[in-house]
């Protein structure tokens, strides 16, 4: 199970992260996570929203450069040490951990979200969701 992760390619200059998200202010896409990492030319940032097909139209429509990307959303206990409990369990299969960043959830919530991007989706869902921990899905990103 996995959520589509949009990953726009920037100029890095000043001025184009915003006006990337004027572009979808503009548009009224509600932002769930972002991620930005740089280069000295470029810039990639990795947004999580409700809309993929929606915010992938008006980012090529403005004229960014995107791509989607299968990604896990798992539900993390937000306690100290939940995400260790997670990462150990992500150990234990031998799965690589590309990349991770949090993304937004209810704000009373006592859960907290990271994104994953891991070199085995299916592997890495069986073992977290055989030890009990919550992966979501597109249409459970609304619900957070």
């Amino acid at each position: 199970m996995s959520v589509k992760q949009i990953s726009v390619f920037l100029e890095n200059r000043p001025g184009c992260l915003n006006e990337m998200t004027q572009a979808l202010a503009d548009a009224k896409i509600d932002l769930r996570g972002l991620s930005l990492a740089e280069t000295s030319d470029f810039g990639i940032v990795r947004l999580i929203v409700d809309d993929v097909l929606g915010t992938a139209t008006v980012l090529k429509d403005s004229g960014f450069v995107a791509s989607l990307t299968d990604v896990l959303a798992v539900e993390v206990p937000n306690v100290p040490g939940g995400l260790n409990k997670v990462l150990c369990i992500l150990n234990k299969t031998g799965v690589n951990i590309e990349y991770m960043y949090a993304i937004l959830g209810n704000k009373r919530s006592e859960t907290a979200y990271m994104i994953f991007r891991v070199n085995d989706n299916e592997k890495s869902s069986a073992a977290l969701e055989g030890e009990g921990i919550r992966i979501l899905n597109q249409a459970a990103l609304s619900e957070i």
